[in-house]
C-alpha cells in the first residue's frame, strides 16, 4: 500500500514531517498546499514533493489519499472537516482542536465518511511510554507524577522587541499550553485516563497569551502537574514517583533517556537507591512513529481507535484550563 499524502503547512513541523516521511515504507509526499504559490514551490523542492497548491479544493481533488494538517490551530477544525468530507483520511496536528465542540464534530465527521482521523501527537506512539508502562509495577503505587515541559521559545526574543510572531498571538488559537503544556497533558491522559479534578495557574505576557503555567490534575490516590512554558527553558527531568521508587524522563514529547531509581528496602531485587538505565534506543526524529500508526489504521480501516479518546479527554481538560486560567481566543 503507498498513502500518497497532502500536506498543509509549510513551517518547521512540516520540515520534520517530511523527513519522518521519507523513512516509512508506503508513505509518498504528493502534494502540499500554500497561501503562496512561491512559499510552496520552495517547500515542495526543499522536500520533492512533486504538486503545489493555492486553492483548498483543487488540492483535496488531486488525487492524494490522506492530508497532513500542519497550518495554525484555530484553522485545523475547518480544513479537517473539509478533508474528511472528501473522504481523505487526516492526520491533524496536535492540538487537533481548540474546544471539545471542535474536536467532537471532526471524530463525527470521520465516522460519517468511514475515514481515519488522528492527532498527530508524538507520545501516543513513542515506544519509550510502552517502556515506562511496562516498568510502572516496579516503583510500586504512584502517588505523584511531574510532567514537565518548559523551553524558551526561538520567537520570544522577537516578541520581547515588540515583534509578535504567531506563535505569540492568541488570535490564531495559541497558547503555551496547547502548544507545549499538551504534550504533559495529553501523555498524564494516556497512561492515567481522565483526571477526576483539574487546577490551572497561567502566566500571561502583555498580550494575553499564556506564557507559562501549571495544571494539577488529581487521581484517586496521587495528584499529577503538568508544568510548561514557552517563555523560561528548565533542566528538570518529568517524575514518576511511586511509593517504592521514580521512574525520570528527559523530555516528555520525545524521550530519549528514561531511568529507574529505587528506595533502599524496595521490594525489587535491584540495590535500592541505584539508578538503572531502562533499556531503549531513540531515534531523532519519533514523527516516524505516528506516521506508521496512521498507515496502520487506514490499513486495518479502524475509524474508531483509543487515540480518539485521549484527544478528546485531553481537549476537556485543555476547555477546563482555559476557564480557570482565562485564557481566551
Amino acid at each position: 500500500m503507498t498513502l500518497k499524502i497532502g500536506m498543509i503547512g509549510t513551517n518547521f513541523i512540516s520540515d520534520d514531517f517530511c523527513e519522518a516521511a521519507s523513512q516509512v515504507p508506503g508513505a509518498e509526499l504528493y502534494a502540499v498546499c500554500s497561501r503562496k504559490q512561491e512559499t510552496g514551490k520552495a517547500f515542495a523542492d526543499k522536500h520533492g514533493i512533486p504538486r503545489v497548491y493555492t486553492d483548498y479544493d483543487e488540492f483535496l481533488d488531486s488525487g492524494l489519499d490522506a492530508v497532513y494538517v500542519a497550518s495554525p490551530n484555530f484553522a485545523h477544525c475547518s480544513q479537517t472537516l473539509r478533508a474528511l468530507d472528501h473522504k481523505k483520511h487526516v492526520l491533524c496536528e496536535k492540538v487537533m482542536a481548540v474546544s471539545e465542540q471542535e474536536a467532537r464534530s471532526m471524530i463525527d465527521c470521520s465516522r460519517e465518511n468511514d475515514v481515519v482521523l488522528l492527532e498527530a501527537m508524538r507520545p501516543d506512539f513513542d515506544p519509550a511510554y510502552d517502556l515506562i508502562e511496562k516498568h510502572l509495577p516496579r516503583i510500586g503505587k504512584l502517588r505523584r507524577v511531574t510532567f514537565e515541559f518548559c523551553q524558551y521559545s526561538s520567537r520570544y526574543d522577537s516578541y520581547r522587541e515588540g515583534v509578535v510572531q504567531n506563535a505569540f498571538n492568541p488570535k490564531l488559537g495559541n497558547a503555551a499550553v496547547m502548544d507545549i503544556g499538551v504534550y504533559c497533558i495529553h501523555s498524564l491522559v494516556r497512561l492515567f485516563g481522565a483526571p477526576k479534578n483539574v487546577k490551572a495557574l497561567s502566566t500571561k505576557l502583555s498580550n494575553g497569551f499564556d506564557g507559562s503555567g501549571i495544571v494539577l490534575m488529581e487521581y484517586d490516590g496521587m495528584t499529577a502537574e503538568a508544568v510548561y512554558s514557552k517563555i523560561a527553558a528548565s533542566v528538570n527531568p518529568s517524575v514518576l514517583q511511586g511509593e517504592d521508587g521514580s521512574i525520570m524522563i528527559d523530555y516528555v514529547s520525545k524521550p530519549e533517556t528514561i531511568s529507574l531509581r529505587l528506595r533502599e528496602g524496595s521490594r525489587d531485587t535491584l540495590e535500592g537507591g541505584k539508578i538503572e538505565r531502562l533499556p531503549f534506543t531513540p531515534v531523532k526524529n519519533n514523527m516516524i512513529f505516528e506516521i506508521q500508526e496512521f498507515l496502520k489504521l487506514i490499513q486495518k480501516k479502524e475509524v474508531d481507535h483509543k487515540y480518539l479518546k485521549y484527544s478528546l479527554d485531553t481537549i476537556r481538560v485543555l476547555d477546563e484550563v482555559r476557564r480557570q486560567a482565562g485564557i481566551c481566543f
